[in-house]
C-alpha cells in the first residue's frame, strides 16, 4: 500500500476513534441526568465541539491564557508526539480523546456559559451536554 493512502488511512482511523471515544463520554455522562439528548444528538456533537474550540480560540473576549491552551491542544494532536503512540490500536487515540475532554472542561469554564452559549454551533440538546460534561449552570 502507498505510504500516503496509509498516512490517510490513519488520520481518518484516528478521527472516527476521537469521534466514538468523545460520544461514548458523553454518553455515560448523559445517562446521570434527566432530559437526556438523543443518541443523534451526540454522535453530530464531534464536529460541533470542534467548531466551538475553534471559535474560542478565536474569539477575543476570551481570556488570553484560555485561547494560548486551545492552541497548545490544537500542537498536541497535530503532533506525532503523545502520550500513547497511535499505532496502538484503540488506545493509540484514547489519550487524545481524554486530551480533548480536559481541554474543553478546563476552556469551557474559563471561558464562561455566556461565551459557550454565544459560539455553540449545534443544537440546543448538544449544548446542554457540553455545559453539563464542563459543570456549567445552563440557561433555562
Amino acid at each position: 500500500m502507498a505510504e500516503w493512502l496509509q498516512i490517510v488511512l490513519d488520520v481518518v482511523a484516528g478521527l472516527v476513534g476521537f469521534w466514538l471515544v468523545l460520544v461514548l463520554i458523553l454518553w455515560m455522562e448523559q445517562r446521570k441526568h434527566p432530559g437526556r439528548a438523543s443518541l443523534l444528538d451526540l454522535l453530530r456533537l464531534a464536529p460541533d465541539v470542534a467548531r466551538l474550540l475553534r471559535r474560542l480560540a478565536a474569539d477575543r473576549t476570551v481570556p488570553v491564557g484560555t485561547r494560548v491552551w486551545l492552541v497548545v491542544l490544537l500542537v498536541y494532536l497535530v503532533s506525532p508526539i503523545d502520550l500513547i503512540p497511535d499505532f496502538i490500536p484503540v488506545l493509540g487515540y484514547t489519550d487524545d480523546a481524554l486530551v480533548v475532554a480536559i481541554a474543553l472542561r478546563f476552556a469551557t469554564r474559563h471561558a464562561g456559559s455566556a461565551a459557550i452559549e454565544r459560539l455553540w454551533p449545534g443544537t440546543p440538546a448538544g449544548l446542554q451536554a457540553v455545559l453539563r460534561l464542563a459543570g456549567l449552570p445552563s440557561s433555562p
